[in-house]
């Protein structure tokens, strides 16, 4: 069993965990919730013996101390780490991967049995041992990650964030294989945004917050606290309506019926004859215009008349000015530049450059070896 107890790391002034004590049998699954920023997988690396801080408190497994362990040695004792972001070895091939998992004495024993449980577990990595793992997907990644962990033969498996980036199917089928695990044996100590599909498959969860653990129970319990699924489940602010209950309003509101529009008659209903209705419209159509007084027409014709006038004298101004210069038309409010002085005898001659435009001379060579000028 991994046991911690009093766990205190701290970067220089800042405190990463305080007083932090979890405990992880083999054969189950334990999820450690919890904010960005809270100490979660400062916790892992902490056990793994990768923390780069100041590490206070007792870390044992199997009644060893692990403080005094160097990470190889912890791996060794059956204490394996899956970082965040993988951590695989891009430019090797994936059977190179799980080689190098299996790289300490009591795993290297068992290499073979190890390696068809891995693919067991994970068989899509069969056929791909001869891949290079930076040219597969995000999800096969991760599986190589997990399957170079599990080379060594562990006890205990850890995991960070292993569900980052992937899609919500990879993510299923992620859980799925973590649960696969647990059946091996295995205990699994999981750091895991995704708190829903974590808490299906943990039998213990615990929740670190401000650096301190708050919380400790049943996966089944921390799936229905009210607290943890406002947090981490994104459960709304109202409680949900019992079965059968009735909620009254405090303020009721009357509801608005809108008026009802009367019933349409129809135009017999109405006492409307249609050919009446017919027979007045031709009529009113008929009708001439009513003719206009002779007084009227004269004062439209005026109007008319004046508005020419005065559209052709704009039109007149405005082809006088296009005929002058620039400089005299008069611009409103500008000031006119007097007159330049009449030339002395003592002003030099303007000089006037003549510029030639540059000729181009093309010659062609032919074929006797002369050039020719064109």
């Amino acid at each position: 069993m991994l046991e911690v107890r009093n766990l205190t790391v701290a970067y220089g002034q800042h405190p990463a965990l305080n007083e932090v004590s979890i405990n992880v049998a083999p054969g189950e699954i334990v999820v450690i919730l919890g904010a960005n920023g809270a100490g979660k997988s400062t916790l892992l690396r902490a056990i793994s013996g990768v923390c780069e801080g100041r590490v206070a408190g007792d870390i044992q497994f199997d009644a060893t101390p692990l403080g005094p362990l160097s990470p190889d040695q912890i791996v060794a004792r059956g204490v394996a780490l899956v970082p965040e972001g993988r951590g695989i070895f891009g430019d090797l091939t994936v059977g190179e991967n799980l080689a190098l998992g299996a790289y300490s004495d009591r795993a290297r024993h068992d290499e073979a049995a190890n390696l068809d449980r891995v693919l067991r577990l994970f068989p899509k990595l069969r056929e791909r041992q001869s891949q290079i793992a930076r040219t597969m997907s995000g999800g096969e990644q991760q599986m190589v990650a997990i399957a170079r962990a599990m080379m060594s033969a562990p006890k205990i498996l850890m995991l960070d964030e292993p569900s980052l980036g992937l899609s919500p199917l990879l993510c299923k089928e992620l859980f799925q294989n973590l649960a696969t695990v647990k059946d091996l044996g295995i205990g699994v100590l999981l750091v895991e945004q995704n708190a829903k599909q974590s808490l299906s498959i943990a039998d213990r969860g615990y929740l670190l917050e401000n650096t301190r653990i708050t919380h400790e129970d049943s996966a089944s319990r921390l799936a229905t606290d009210p607290a943890v699924q406002k947090a981490y489940l994104g459960a709304g602010s109202k409680t949900t309506r019992k079965a059968g209950a009735v909620e009254h309003d405090p303020m009721p509101t009357k509801p608005v019926v809108p008026a009802k529009a009367p019933p349409r008659q129809s135009v017999a209903e109405q006492g409307i004859d249609i050919d009446d209705i017919l027979e007045t419209a031709t009529r009113v159509s008929r009708r001439p215009p009513p003719a206009q007084s002779n007084a009227s027409r004269a004062e439209v014709d005026r109007v008319v008349a004046s508005r020419l006038d005065d559209v052709m004298k704009e039109i007149e101004a405005a082809a006088r000015n296009a005929r002058q210069r620039p400089s005299e038309v008069a611009r409103p409010g500008a000031v006119k530049p007097a007159p330049a002085a009449p030339p002395s005898d003592n002003t030099p001659p303007p000089v006037i450059e003549i510029y030639r435009r540059p000729r181009v001379e093309v010659y062609r060579r032919r074929p006797s070896g002369e050039f020719e000028r064109s």
